[in-house]
């Protein structure tokens, strides 16, 4: 496929360090609307703040970038006002859960017709290496010389507890799959939320010995476990590894229906 015929050709090159994982999330997001079919002007990608951000700079869709913490905000301002568009927003783990994680537990809930790509690469990654709220238990960052000390945040199962239709979880070194499950997210109906785990080798990487982006992602390859295979895994061999695939595929009332009926039966009144 031409994947320039989606991009804004005059923003390239990216701004993304060299080894960055959100270029193949990019890749894989007009992989999965390329083989959808769907236009261009259909779609709005919403964006927030941090590395994952400027995806929203290097497409030709109709875009916003928004303030920290706040595309799902935007994004469902947007669908409301205009229910025919297919929203996408992208977020980092630290944009769709810190500041932003009040946002995304009550998009969720609501069960709004929008898909959300978090970004996960464990720290925050374009301010300065500060903890977020995905960095593991233990592992360093500017605001955690000596470890971090709390508990991980566990995106999609927060996700799916807070009542969306669609939840999954793929990794940058599997782009194929990692593509086909965008491309469901977009298609479900109500809240749909794709994790995706990408390697931040300048932030997170090299204050924990990581190794180099392409050790890092070949890592990833070693960590995935498939979430059918994970079913019969102890917590004990699940520990540090990514479970992958569809976590929830649910069918449940979505928002703007709901709120259209409401309209349509206080007018017959």
């Amino acid at each position: 496929m031409d994947y320039s015929q989606y991009l804004r050709n005059d923003k390239l090159p990216y701004i993304w360090c060299a080894g960055c994982g959100d270029r193949i999330v990019l890749k894989a997001i007009l992989r999965a609307i390329h083989d959808l079919g769907l236009e261009k002007d259909e779609i709005a990608m919403v964006a927030g703040i941090g590395c994952s951000g400027r995806t929203a700079g290097y497409v030709d869709f109709n875009t916003l970038h928004t303030t920290h913490g706040r595309a799902i905000t935007f994004a469902t301002g947007l669908k409301m006002a205009r229910p025919d568009m297919t929203v996408i927003v992208v977020s980092g783990d630290g944009d769709a859960t810190a500041i932003g994680g009040n946002h995304l537990i009550h998009a969720a809930r609501r069960n709004i017709d929008i898909t959300v790509l978090v970004y996960n690469n464990h720290i925050y990654g374009m301010t300065g290496g500060q903890v977020s709220p995905t960095t593991p238990m233990g592992d360093f960052a500017t605001t955690a010389p000596y470890g971090n000390l709390e508990n991980t945040f566990d995106i999609s199962g927060l996700t799916i507890a807070a009542g969306a239709s669609f939840v999954a979880r793929s990794a940058v070194a599997d782009i194929k799959y990692l593509s086909n499950l965008i491309g469901q997210a977009i298609s479900k109906k109500g809240f749909s939320l794709v994790e995706v785990m990408t390697p931040c080798y300048i932030a997170y990487g090299r204050m924990n010995e990581k190794g180099s982006a392409a050790q890092m992602i070949l890592d990833q390859r070693e960590e995935a476990v498939d979430v059918e295979e994970a079913k019969s895994m102890s917590p004990e061999d699940l520990q540090d590894r990514i479970v992958v695939g569809v976590l929830a595929d649910r069918e449940l009332p979505e928002y703007i229906a709901t709120y259209d009926r409401v309209i349509s039966q206080a007018q017959q009144r």
